[in-house]
């Protein structure tokens, strides 16, 4: 899978300075921020299709079901980190993100796999995902190649 993770498109790029305060006690990022790379990528791609907004007018919006990450090496501060998200299935209700977290010298630090259903909170139940959310999922893969 790593190898093919790289002939892929990402669309979504996201830039990220490291912190000071995301080390841990052995001198490197610990590997919970990662997980909130990963979360300020997803909560960008859902701005980017206009999902973030239909939880507001019609209380139907995303929820996370899985999330996944596999660690190539460490990060280190000071540093920045470019966190790149593609759509990698949609589903009737769901769709699959693959993420890859790359270092300022652009190596692979770590890959994720994120798993979201899209749930109407009002009656609690998950919900097709509609025509014209699929279709900008669909555009933005195709954008920028």
């Amino acid at each position: 899978m790593e190898k093919e993770s790289h002939t892929h498109h990402f669309p979504l790029k996201l830039q990220l300075r490291l912190d000071w305060s995301e080390m841990d006690m052995y001198g490197h990022i610990n590997n919970v921020m990662f997980f909130k790379f990963m979360q300020a990528s997803r909560v960008g791609f859902w701005e980017k299709i206009g999902l973030s907004t239909g939880y507001y007018k019609d209380k139907i919006g995303p929820i996370l079901v899985s999330t996944g990450c596999q660690f190539k090496q460490p990060l280190f501060y000071p540093g920045s980190i470019t966190v790149e998200t593609r759509v990698e299935f949609i589903k009737t209700t769901s769709t699959g993100l693959h993420h890859r977290i790359l270092n300022d010298k652009n190596e692979l630090s770590a890959e994720g796999h994120d798993v979201i259903v899209l749930f109407d909170f009002a009656k609690n139940e998950k919900v097709h995902i509609p025509n014209d959310l699929r279709e900008a999922m669909e555009k933005l893969e195709t954008s920028v190649k």
